[in-house]
């Protein structure tokens, strides 16, 4: 599968699309989600071109790798949801028709505030 520039993360990233953005740095863009689903849902999504999981692991370089991954901690500490400062979150990412992705970017949903309750129902 190729990436597709027209995906709705891909503009806004571009600035086609605004967002109630976060958090910004070179590797990664935080914002919170249009349509909540818990009292804290937010997204942090790579700047690079990856349609999912599997697909950043195999080609993203290990900057951008580490960089997503503390960029999660980093959105996780200013919404004080980290165990740092609050009871913790949870960080899901769908890959795939199957693990129910709608948006072909990889992105990360954070979600936290509150008990989270069951991984799967």
């Amino acid at each position: 599968m190729k990436y597709d520039d027209q995906n709705i993360f891909a503009k806004i990233l571009r600035g086609e699309i605004p967002c109630k953005k976060i958090y910004e740095d070179k590797f990664v863009l935080s914002f919170h989600d249009v349509n909540p689903q818990k009292k804290i849902h937010v997204l942090v999504i790579p700047k690079g071109k990856y349609i999912h999981l599997d697909d950043f692991s195999e080609n993203a370089s290990s900057d951008e790798i580490v960089g997503l991954i503390k960029g999660i901690n980093i959105v996780a500490k200013k919404l004080g949801i980290s165990i740092d400062n609050g009871e913790g979150y949870r960080a899901l990412a769908n890959v795939g028709e199957n693990g129910g992705q709608e948006v072909p970017h990889l992105h990360f949903h954070l979600f936290g505030g509150e008990k989270i309750g069951k991984m799967v129902s």
